[in-house]
């Protein structure tokens, strides 16, 4: 584990922006709606939801599988192959939140919510700046996690894999975004999958997803992704470690 000084991330910047985009067309033709921002339920106040709701034996990607070597192929799961739809439709926004809750907890993946507004915000976002660097704290320092938001899908890997690989570097972490309940329900469906765990634990993975959206959904912390991917030359990764209250080089 290494510091990487603020310049080489600045100028590596332009260099990056090709990661991942061997899917770019295929992800493309994905449906995109406005969206949810994640509610958190009290567990006293569960609604008991038959457990034939969910399909309880899929799982979506496989961690470790051949899938993470190389990014061949990325397939995005369709929802009702996970939930059967048709059963939760006319569920309050409370009880289907609390079914996804339930469905990933103890499983191995991350299951969050997100309000419509916010989601319609980072799609927007996301269009022109498409790629960020996160330093993600492990024991004394931090790594650098390199992201690529191409929605319905985050993906991430290590930034010295990528250095190391170019594109043929592996997704460490991948979220996917369900809008099928955005208009009626204003909520979508986060998932999120830990391919590698020898280099990304559940924790760490969520904690990657939820400071990865702070910085496209507030407006001051933003500036920083703008200014990763339109003004690399501007770029200081000391900036990004103040944001988050990290020790500076």
């Amino acid at each position: 584990m290494q510091r990487l000084s603020t310049r080489r991330l600045g100028s590596m910047a332009s260099s990056m922006i090709t990661l991942f985009n061997y899917n770019t067309s295929s992800m493309r033709n994905f449906p995109l709606r406005s969206i949810t921002q994640q509610t958190n339920l009290q567990k006293l106040q569960k609604v008991v939801i038959p457990g034939d709701i969910v399909k309880w034996r899929s799982l979506g990607f496989c961690r470790n599988s051949s899938f993470a070597t190389g990014f061949t192929p990325l397939q995005h799961k369709p929802l009702n192959s996970i939930m059967d739809i048709e059963r939760v439709k006319n569920r309050s926004s409370e009880d289907l939140i609390s079914i996804w809750d339930d469905y990933h907890l103890g499983r191995g993946h991350i299951g969050t919510t997100m309000k419509a507004n916010l989601y319609h915000l980072l799609e927007q976002r996301a269009l022109s700046c498409r790629h960020f660097v996160i330093p993600l704290w492990k024991g004394s320092g931090f790594t650098t996690m390199f992201v690529q938001v191409l929605l319905p899908h985050m993906l991430f890997t290590g930034l010295e894999d990528y250095k190391a690989r170019g594109t043929q570097a592996a997704p460490y972490f991948t979220m996917s975004y369900y809008t099928e309940f955005a208009d009626s329900k204003d909520l979508v469906l986060i998932r999120g999958d830990v391919v590698f765990t020898s280099k990304l634990s559940d924790s760490e993975a969520k904690w990657l997803s939820e400071t990865t959206q702070t910085f496209y959904l507030n407006d001051d912390r933003y500036k920083l992704v703008e200014r990763f991917n339109r003004e690399t030359h501007e770029f200081e990764f000391n900036d990004v470690l103040r944001a988050l209250e990290m020790p500076t080089a």
